[in-house]
């Protein structure tokens, strides 16, 4: 990762007081969560594993049918050419009904579109503006920190997040560990790590005011100064800056939990660099991750703010709202996990209208 240090605006508007302009608690406000039929599943055709994938997560969280997004392309490469792209986007915008705010995507090749993550090409269509000359900024996202209930309504935008593994099991535990995290209300533990990696630990400047925030709460987040945490168990949160994140297999997440490490290649989910994939969180056991697939630099922008996501998860957001809301500058990162996992707030039942028909 190339150290440049970012501007001092620029740090204290994203690291330090997120929290002043926005506020999520009102009931009202919970019970708009998207749900089953606001998602849908795009799932490739020619990819056995991604029908699979498919299949198994519309029974589960019962998306209807008409939720379901076919496509058809070669899954042998983990990055789709610009073109290609935009001609499937197409299609899915063809076939997308227009009640659907978000997209579940079924597979984990490809995960980055020339320039772009994956999930950001699907979301807002490709856009060189979300792409960096080295090390710059890109374009900002207008869903950072909202209070808004219908991302595609009111930003054009449809969030999209994988169902990613490197086998069926894998990702039918990331799965499971979703939407058994409905309604549990988890007394977990988060963990704000900074660590000894100047140029990956620039979250942490804004960490202290962030745990501030939770003092006295029932939550519990702790500030650890060191390059990894160990045995530890209930692991709700866990943000770090590091290239590789040490002793992952004695950490115990919850039901629900989510996990990243600022870095340059964690979205590189196959491993073909010497960083960790951000997929070695979802196989630890947490059900979210976040990584990088082409070089950001190290602005905290183009990762997740962990106020940010803490605070709209605890007060109820589904996992994907909450997630992609922290990120201001999200073109070039991937997201990965269960996208409507919802562990603050009561169980959704739902409706016959959202069931598969």
């Amino acid at each position: 990762m190339t150290s440049h240090f970012i501007g001092k605006f620029l740090t204290v508007l994203l690291l330090v007081n997120v929290f002043a302009a926005k506020t999520v608690a009102d009931d009202v406000y919970r019970a708009k969560r998207l749900g089953p039929e606001d998602l849908a599943i795009i799932v490739n055709d020619a990819d056995p594993l991604s029908v699979k994938i498919a299949e198994y997560y519309q029974t589960k969280r019962r998306i209807p049918e008409i939720n379901m997004v076919h496509v058809r392309f070669t899954p042998s490469a983990v990055s789709m050419p610009r073109l290609e792209f935009e001609k499937l986007k197409a299609a899915v915008d063809r076939a997308t009904p227009a009640r659907v705010q978000a997209y579940a995507l079924a597979w984990t090749k490809p995960y980055r579109v020339d320039c772009m993550s994956i999930t950001t090409a699907f979301a807002a269509g490709f856009d060189s503006a979300f792409c960096s000359t080295p090390c710059s900024p890109t374009k900002p996202s207008a869903y950072f920190n909202s209070n808004s209930r219908q991302p595609h309504g009111d930003h054009k935008l449809r969030p999209a997040m994988m169902l990613a593994g490197l086998d069926f099991e894998q990702v039918k535990r990331l799965v499971d560990r979703g939407v058994a995290s409905d309604g549990t209300f988890p007394r977990g533990t988060g963990y704000l790590v900074s660590t000894s990696d100047k140029a990956r630990n620039v979250r942490a400047g804004g960490y202290s005011e962030i745990a501030q925030r939770y003092l006295g709460s029932q939550f519990d987040l702790r500030l650890v100064r060191a390059d990894y945490v160990k045995g530890k168990k209930n692991v709700l949160f866990y943000f770090t800056g590091v290239k590789n994140v040490e002793a992952l297999k004695t950490v115990r997440f919850v039901p629900g939990a989510i996990a990243d490490h600022l870095t340059s290649a964690g979205g590189d989910l196959l491993g073909n660099s010497d960083q960790m994939s951000s997929l070695r969180w979802t196989e630890a056991g947490a059900t979210a991750s976040y990584g990088a697939v082409t070089e950001p630099c190290n602005y905290p922008q183009k990762f997740p703010h962990p106020g940010v996501v803490i605070n709209r998860y605890l007060a109820g957001e589904t996992l994907i709202e909450a997630y992609w809301k922290s990120v201001a500058w999200l073109g070039e990162g991937v997201f990965i996990g269960e996208p409507l996992a919802a562990p603050f707030v009561a169980k959704h039942v739902p409706s016959p209208e959202n069931s598969i028909q």
